[in-house]
């Protein structure tokens, strides 16, 4: 007895061990987020540098809740005491006052001199950026050389200039940075609009019958973010420094409200014997502001496909 073939347009069993979607799977194309964050990843010291800052950031959120003392109140029997007195890790200032409790209130202050200035300056820039570049001709020529005057003056001495102007107090510290920063941040978003405008891509869209605004928003804007958010992610720590250097020549955040450049002003008076009154929050200044200079390093190593690893 032979057995007869089967019929053809009967389909083979499906094996229960094979998954349909394995090979969908493996030939899947990971998503940016993924890409990134594997490039980010492999960059040690950017991640070591990121979470400085987000150990920064969280003491300064939860300041009230972690904070050992109220950093405008002190203690003269404990003038000047030094690191590692009992109670006070990091020692008290001249009039009494722990370190400690005013370095993680002076953090949230200074974030927030340079954090929220930055973001505002990158809005507005991103903004003339994109409108300069795209239209260019009566645009081009009337946004930036605008800004172009304010190259001719340099950075540090425009802010001093604007805040002596303005007088102390943080709004005016957050404003004088943000004027300073739009020129410098428009100028790399304009030149990668430019760059961005004259890709093929583009050509294909208008081609094939886009609007400008359809233009603008889903083709140009999107690839010229990532160069604004490295630029602007390595000038959040020349602003800290910037803004603890106004309130260390009195024109920015003003006493007794805790801020690391007051907190360096306060210490010159006893370096002689008491250096940690100003060593200790001059420390912080360094070590967040090359935190966050390493991680726009890291952004920048790792959005460019150039630069992956």
């Amino acid at each position: 007895m032979s057995l007869a073939n089967p019929p053809l347009n009967e389909a083979a069993p499906a094996r229960a061990d094979v998954d349909p979607t394995a090979e969908q799977r493996m030939f899947r194309r990971p998503s940016e987020w993924r890409i990134f964050w594997e490039a980010f990843s492999q960059d040690r010291l950017a991640v070591t540098a990121a979470a400085v800052i987000a150990l920064v950031c969280l003491s300064a959120i939860l300041a009230p809740l972690i904070s050992p003392y109220d950093p405008t109140v002190g203690d003269n029997n404990l003038r000047l005491a030094p690191i590692g007195t009992p109670g006070h890790a990091l020692g008290l200032d001249g009039q009494g006052r722990d370190i400690l409790s005013r370095l993680i209130w002076g953090g949230r202050v200074s974030l927030v001199i340079a954090l929220l200035p930055v973001a505002v300056a990158t809005l507005l820039s991103v903004f003339l950026g994109l409108i300069a570049g795209f239209f260019g001709g009566t645009a081009d020529m009337l946004i930036m050389r605008t800004l172009d005057v304010f190259f001719a003056f340099p950075a540090v001495l425009l802010a001093v200039a604007i805040a002596g102007v303005l007088g102390p107090g943080m709004l005016n510290v957050m404003l004088s940075i943000t004027i300073v920063l739009v020129p410098y941040i428009a100028r790399v978003a304009y030149m990668a609009t430019v760059t961005v405008k004259n890709e093929l891509f583009v050509d294909q869209a208008r081609v094939c019958g886009a609007r400008p605004r359809q233009i603008l928003f889903h083709h140009i804007l999107p690839n010229t973010l990532s160069p604004v958010i490295v630029y602007a992610s390595t000038l959040v720590g020349i602003m800290i420094v910037l803004g603890a250097g106004l309130s260390f020549l009195g024109l920015g955040i003003t006493p007794p409200k805790p801020d690391w450049g007051i907190m360096c002003a306060d210490g010159r008076n006893f370096l002689s014997v008491a250096p940690h009154v100003s060593a200790v929050p001059g420390i912080a200044l360094i070590l967040v502001a090359m935190s966050f200079n390493i991680v726009g390093d890291g952004l920048r190593d790792a959005l460019d496909p150039k630069l992956r690893k």
